[in-house]
């Protein structure tokens, strides 16, 4: 079984990785490495394992899970030991006091059910931290996909310049057998080596353009830019795509926009409710023990209630708060119709890439390829002009270079319809 260089340097680099990854993880630190066949799979896995942004959402989802507990709880109780009475004439007196003491602890509460509805927007406010995470990682895996996806079509590219070298370089040589036999000119043979030139030129610049995608993907990854990147492996699946109605389902019960919508018109409507208690008065409850120079020792009990007479800002938290309600639902509405929208339109973005990749692979290029191999095999004849073959030398590779984009443009509308359904795993991709 032979292997070709690319497979046999990925081989290499799967060894040497091999061997030293023990010693990565007996110095504390993990080997930076991938798979030396990637898959779409390994990319997704690697986003989300790696990439800082989906760590940073989820450390601050979990920290606004803490805030109902802290927001539902009752104030401090207050521990307040006082001198009430230091007279400046001390009475001498046997057995009495010297002074007025007290101490007292003093707790104050709502008479409303506020505590709750805190509970209720601390809630909501974590429930969207959570959606907004899961956002973060669809777009995360998204960003990576698509890194993915454009460093495929660079190196296939680089695979179709290879070719229409080797058409070129043919070309060139049935123009010089043709001149060397007095059948041709010398301009047809400096024409020929022009078209040469020209795909020797493409492929420098491509080199540059697969450097700078391998370190794009490497970083979408969450792994240093210079980490080796290997073959590619990819094969689209060949399943039919679900109906519109079923993807505009898929997305208003998925998405996590809809969910962090949703968590939105909650706090909102909580506030109502905590700005609604505010008309209820705050309790205050104060008991502890006392001495004074006259009766000596005994017990002190204080009660108190806050009377809450502004109204006129009491009203205007209220309205504020219920305008907030509706520009809540009125977003979550607007949302709702974007992306029903957005999911359609990537579908419908996925069915003209695989018409598009269909056309091209079961018509346009092989027709091109029949029309370079006749017009070719005519000018070696001595036959025909230079330019019929150049003409369609130019137009098969147009043709499989339409090819090599009609196939990343369907990786990527796929990866833009799985993240409209709201699903961040590859393996549910629907290209």
């Amino acid at each position: 079984m032979r292997c070709t260089p690319s497979q046999t340097v990925a081989i290499a680099w799967w060894v040497l990785t091999s061997i030293l990854a023990p010693g990565a993880h007996a110095s504390g630190e993990a080997p930076q490495s991938i798979p030396p066949s990637l898959t779409l799979e390994d990319v997704v896995s690697n986003a989300l394992r790696n990439r800082g942004e989906i760590a940073a959402a989820q450390a601050r989802a979990e920290s606004l899970a803490q805030r109902p507990a802290i927001v539902g709880a009752l104030e401090d109780p207050m521990i307040s030991p006082s001198i009430d009475h230091y007279p400046f004439n001390m009475m001498d007196e046997e057995g009495g006091s010297r002074y007025d003491w007290s101490i007292s602890v003093e707790q104050r509460f709502p008479l409303s059910g506020v505590r709750g509805h805190r509970r209720r927007v601390a809630k909501a406010d974590a429930s969207r931290a959570t959606a907004e995470a899961e956002r973060t990682s669809l777009d995360v895996v998204s960003q990576a996909q698509r890194a993915f996806f454009m460093l495929r079509e660079r190196r296939q590219m680089g695979d179709v310049l290879a070719r229409q070298l080797a058409l070129a370089r043919q070309v060139v040589d049935s123009a010089a057998a043709r001149y060397s036999s007095g059948n041709g000119s010398q301009a047809d043979v400096l024409r020929a080596e022009v078209d040469t030139s020209r795909v020797e030129a493409a492929q420098r610049s491509l080199a540059s353009q697969i450097r700078a995608a391998e370190t794009m993907l490497n970083v979408s990854m969450g792994l240093p830019a210079a980490t080796f990147i290997g073959d590619l492996n990819y094969s689209p699946p060949l399943s039919e795509l679900p109906s519109r109605a079923s993807v505009e389902q898929t997305a208003l019960s998925t998405r996590p926009e809809l969910r962090m919508g949703e968590a939105e018109v909650e706090r909102a409507q909580a506030e109502i409710d905590v700005m609604r208690s505010m008309y209820k008065p705050m309790a205050t409850i104060r008991a502890g023990r006392a001495s004074t120079m006259a009766e000596g020792p005994g017990a002190m009990l204080m009660i108190g209630v806050s009377v809450p007479i502004w109204r006129s800002s009491l009203h205007a938290g209220v309205a504020e708060a219920r305008s907030m309600e509706r520009m809540a639902r009125a977003d979550l509405e607007a949302m709702k119709l974007m992306v029903a929208g957005e999911v359609a339109a990537a579908r419908e973005e996925v069915q003209a890439a695989r018409e598009t990749v269909r056309s091209l692979e079961l018509e346009i290029i092989p027709r091109a390829a029949a029309a370079v191999d006749a017009a070719l095999a005519t000018y070696s004849a001595g036959q025909g002009s230079l330019v019929s073959v150049i003409d369609a030398s130019g137009a098969v590779w147009r043709a499989r270079g339409d090819l090599v984009m009609a196939s990343s443009l369907l990786g990527q509308a796929s990866v833009s319809l799985e993240r409209a359904l709201g699903r961040n795993s590859s393996m549910e991709r629907v290209p």
